[in-house]
């Protein structure tokens, strides 16, 4: 991707929105950034690992911590889930590496799919 004025207008764009929506409704890298970053014309690795590149510990811990002073996060819980969220992602990313672009990103549109209709249909 050239850097260029432009691309990187797109790029904080993209910043933005998915810190907006990560901080209102807890979305923002896989459901979000991955998908604008395809229509930017970067690949489903590609797209997945930068994803993960932005999230790590600083910005999210921002959001976390406006949580944190409003009484709304367990980091008993948060801590708990993260130890075994860095062994599921070591081992996802070593696989996802692995699989085919196509059947990469069906598996991906596959699990957004799922969850959107779980939660849509959910009363």
């Amino acid at each position: 991707m050239k850097m260029d004025i432009q691309n990187i207008i797109i790029l904080i764009l993209i910043g933005i929105c998915a810190g907006l929506l990560s901080g209102l409704v807890g979305v923002g890298g896989g459901i979000v950034m991955v998908p604008l970053l395809l229509l930017i014309g970067l690949n489903q690795h590609q797209a997945q690992g930068t994803s993960l590149a932005v999230l790590a510990l600083p910005v999210t811990f921002i959001a976390a911590y406006n949580y944190h002073k409003a009484g709304h996060l367990d980091w008993k819980i948060a801590v708990i889930i993260a130890i075994f969220f860095i062994i599921g992602a070591f081992f996802g990313s070593k696989l996802a590496i692995n699989i085919d672009q196509k059947m990469l990103k069906k598996i991906f549109g596959f699990i957004l799919l799922f969850f959107s209709l779980k939660m849509i249909l959910s009363k």
